[in-house]
């Protein structure tokens, strides 16, 4: 499902063309986004190969920034899913396909630091982000602490 269908307020509608030229999106996306229309949205390779989809968006309260992504990968029909904590840097959005890109090998995917859904790991923890950054080769994010 990608942002489009989960859009309960309206604000990224396409706009009727007047006929003359395309047509015109209307409202911030994909620059900017409500996070709920994002959880849903498929998340594939380069290779095009269909990684699992986004469960949830993890915000660090402490800056306003988006953190992570948890991405469900495996299992059959929401049963027996791995969770990962992937970085935000490390997706990028497909607005074409209205889905998620990851620069990760399907099989690399399946040995990545993951967890279940009844043991999150301490996302807070710096050594664990340490960690989860230099698996997925992503640098984190200016800090802007909030005041």
């Amino acid at each position: 499902m990608n942002y489009e269908e989960r859009d309960a307020l309206g604000m990224y509608k396409r706009s009727m063309s007047n006929g003359v030229g395309p047509s015109v999106r209307r409202g911030p996306g994909p620059y900017l986004m409500g996070a709920n229309t994002l959880v849903g949205n498929d998340v594939y390779n380069v290779d095009g190969e269909d990684l699992g989809d986004i469960k949830e968006i993890m915000l660090d309260m402490r800056t306003g920034q988006v953190s992570y992504a948890v991405l469900a990968f495996g299992g059959f029909l929401g049963m027996g899913d791995k969770l990962f904590a992937v970085p935000w840097e490390a997706l990028k959005l497909d607005t074409e396909n209205q889905r998620f890109v990851l620069r990760v090998d399907k099989d690399r995917l399946k040995t990545a630091p993951g967890f279940n859904k009844d043991q999150w790991p301490d996302m807070a923890d710096a050594k664990w982000e340490q960690g989860i950054r230099s698996y997925y080769d992503a640098k984190p994010p200016l800090e802007t602490p909030l005041s």
